[in-house]
């Protein structure tokens, strides 16, 4: 296994160690190691790819395995956060879907002997997605901070309503490129869906 392979399985095994402590409030700053582990995580995501294209290590494994490790990461963060009460499921239930909808083109494509790469609304997908999980993350943990008396706001309800609002406002967005860069790809590799069998 070549290193940009390795970096995506470390990804995955870095999942359960911040979903343990994104779902352990007992944990002082927990927000913050959930963070910290997440932030390492993407950033394989990034290494990876880069090591893999300068180092021409590029492989079909790394094809599937790179795109579903970031799937794995982000929906893993996304189920914490409905149990946290941070978002509501349809935010989790859009992506989901899309990411059904792809997998079953790749693998409609990898049957015919292909294999199709994330293309560039895939990435910023992925990134803004990676943006939203570490902004709510970094909040909840200003909101943990004010909890346990580190650091005081004047106006608590109205930091908390922003807070929200902004949280809100990044993972929408990320549902939108989802859903962009998942009907771009269904156009583009329409050709696989049309000779299914």
């Amino acid at each position: 296994m070549n290193l940009p392979n390795k970096l995506t399985m470390l990804r995955l095994c870095l999942v359960p160690f911040y979903v343990f402590f994104l779902l352990m409030p007992g944990i002082p700053h927990h927000y913050l190691i959930a963070l910290i582990i997440f932030a390492a995580a993407a950033y394989t995501d990034h290494l990876d790819g880069k090591i893999a294209r300068q180092r021409n290590l590029i492989t079909d494994f790394g094809k599937f395995a790179d795109p579903l490790a970031d799937k794995v990461m982000i929906l893993s963060a996304l189920a914490c956060f409905i149990q946290l009460g941070i978002t509501d499921a349809v935010v989790l239930i859009v992506i989901v879907t899309r990411e059904f909808a792809v997998t079953s083109v790749r693998l409609a494509a990898s049957g015919k002997g292909k294999v199709v790469a994330a293309n560039v609304w895939g990435k910023l997908k992925t990134v803004s997605q990676i943006v939203a999980v570490l902004v709510v993350m970094l909040l909840q943990y200003l909101l943990e901070l004010h909890s346990m008396g580190i650091i005081r706001f004047d106006q608590p309800e109205s930091v908390s309503f922003w807070f929200w609002v902004a949280q809100t406002v990044l993972l929408w967005i990320s549902v939108i490129f989802t859903l962009i860069s998942g009907v771009i790809y269904l156009v583009q590799n329409f050709e696989f869906i049309k000779t299914a069998k």
